[in-house]
């Protein structure tokens, strides 16, 4: 039997299939994660709180777990492994940091079962779901894992000064060995609660290139489109007020200073739009998990949803702090249609190092380097600022119905005709450069040939010239030997024949 809801992604799950990961079922994963977390935590609430270490970064903990038990862990009936545990005592600062109680995380990821969500992203990697909606569990690669650890000093130092963050909140990162198989998790924030049901879900990055989604993508239930598809189904964003609009921005900007210095670029904006009208359309039903499509209250995380993780001190932080919201941060469209916004920055551990700068420097070669997505983290981070906060995020503007009325129509027309005119930009742009190269290449080529036909010219004229000074030459001298009576040897002259013939001549007639 299968069940089909909205996961923590905003898409389908099935607990139905059996998939496999690194030649490890998801069952005996999902057990291993469990009976590790479970050890180690437990473990933990051992050691005295303390201050964190420089040091304590770099600790890595290790456990065998034999499936027929041992003294210290508890028979299983999955195959033995090795459970790692990375900077235990800084990830408890973590947790705590965030009002996460030992117990709390203990219950949502070992006494509940695991959700495995059925739609991951295109890096291939698995994810998992706690029941009360709280955390995400993701499969990272080795150098994702190793990079998160030498993030890990500033990433505190991070969270100490700013713990109001749309950047990942990280909860644990830990290791599965078994069968010489190394398979690395990490646990963070789930930012797109089952529990509301998204009418849209989009990956933004702020570039251009292939930032559309697939065919195969819009096919499925809960499809997650790109950057392109945002503008063409939102084409005037979506609209915040004042207050709620520059707290977003503020919060945006000082992430991705963060994210700037620690030279960490590709990352994307995981946005999920509920419309609240087309939710009471549908007969009330905001979400498919929870109920009422409240978390709940004892075990909610501090900073964890979107509007904790933006507002300031003012009045939209009271009007907010009511379960009304479920979380989400309230928006409009250009229509006064109500939106529930949930948002978060995902995708944070790829670094500029050489593979994206080499992957950047071929896409430039062949494409607008600009639109592409990989590019320099300074850049990056401007082009995704300019991004959310002229094409995605709006500032509400007070107008009278008849001015947004007399705006939809008259904007209503002019996007049509901008689409039209938009469809054939791409190839106008294509023609128009290859004409500027045909003609700055035909200049060139006409500048050579010129230049050789004058070289060609000038040879030509200093070589009549050479020729006529010898003509005279040899004129003058022809002259002075029929005139004169004596021998004169010229040695450095070349006369012709006809010239000694006469010089010859004229010595034998002296003699």
């Amino acid at each position: 039997m299968s069940t089909t809801t909205e996961n923590g992604m905003g898409g389908p799950w099935n607990t139905s299939r059996e998939k496999t990961y690194k030649k490890t079922t998801s069952s005996a994963l999902k057990g291993s994660i469990q009976l590790g977390i479970g050890y180690t935590v437990g473990n933990l609430t051992s050691k005295p709180d303390r201050d964190v270490l420089m040091q304590d970064f770099y600790v890595v903990e290790s456990v065998f777990l034999p499936s027929e038990g041992s003294n210290l862990t508890p028979a299983h009936h999955y195959p033995d492994f090795r459970f790692k545990t990375y900077a235990p005592l800084a990830f408890r600062y973590f947790r705590d940091l965030f009002g996460i109680k030992p117990d709390d995380y203990l219950y949502s990821l070992v006494n509940e079962p695991l959700i495995e969500l059925t739609n991951p992203g295109a890096s291939g990697s698995l994810f998992y779901l706690t029941s009360d909606d709280e955390f995400i569990i993701k499969t990272v690669q080795h150098k994702e894992a190793k990079f998160l650890q030498r993030l890990l000093p500033g990433y505190y130092m991070n969270l100490n000064q700013n713990p109001r963050t749309l950047l990942p909140k990280f909860y644990g990162l830990y290791c599965i060995q078994s069968g010489g198989i190394n398979i690395r998790l990490v646990v963070m924030n789930n930012v797109l609660p089952r529990s509301v049901k998204m009418h849209y879900k989009y990956d933004l990055k702020g570039s251009t290139y292939k930032r559309r989604a697939s065919r195969k993508e819009r096919e499925k239930a809960s499809p997650t489109y790109k950057d392109l598809d945002f503008q063409d189904m939102h084409e005037e964003g979506l609209y915040f007020d004042a207050e709620t609009y520059n707290n977003l921005m503020k919060t945006l900007q000082r992430d991705c200073r963060v994210l700037e210095s620690f030279k960490i670029m590709d990352y994307s904006l995981l946005l999920g739009v509920h419309v609240l009208d087309q939710s009471q359309r549908e007969g009330g039903e905001s979400g498919q998990a929870g109920g009422d499509g409240r978390r709940p209250v004892g075990q909610r995380v501090l900073y964890s949803t979107a509007m904790e993780s933006i507002q300031g001190d003012g009045k939209a932080a009271e009007a907010l702090t009511t379960d009304d919201t479920m979380g989400g941060i309230p928006a409009k469209t250009h229509k006064e249609d109500k939106l529930l916004i949930f948002l978060g920055i995902i995708d944070i551990l790829q670094s500029y190092r050489f593979i994206k700068k080499l992957e950047h420097s071929w896409k430039a070669l062949v494409y607008d380097g600009d639109s592409v997505s990989v590019h320099r983290p300074g850049f990056y981070a401007s082009r995704f600022l300019k991004f959310m906060s002229t094409r995605v995020f709006r500032k509400t503007q007070r107008k009278s119905a008849a001015l947004i009325a007399a705006t939809h129509v008259r904007e209503g027309s002019s996007h049509a005709t901008q689409k039209q005119r938009g469809r054939g930009t791409g190839n106008y742009l294509c023609c128009f450069n290859f004409l500027v190269f045909f003609f700055i290449f035909f200049f060139h080529l006409i500048l050579l040939l010129n230049s050789q036909a004058q070289k060609q010219q000038q040879q030509q004229q200093q070589q009549q010239q050479v020729e006529s000074q010898k003509v005279t030459v040899k004129i003058k001298v022809t002259k002075l030997l029929e005139s004169s009576n004596k021998d004169i040897d010229f040695p450095f002259l070349t006369l012709d024949h006809s010239c000694i013939s006469q010089a010859c001549g004229a010595d034998r007639m002296h003699d």
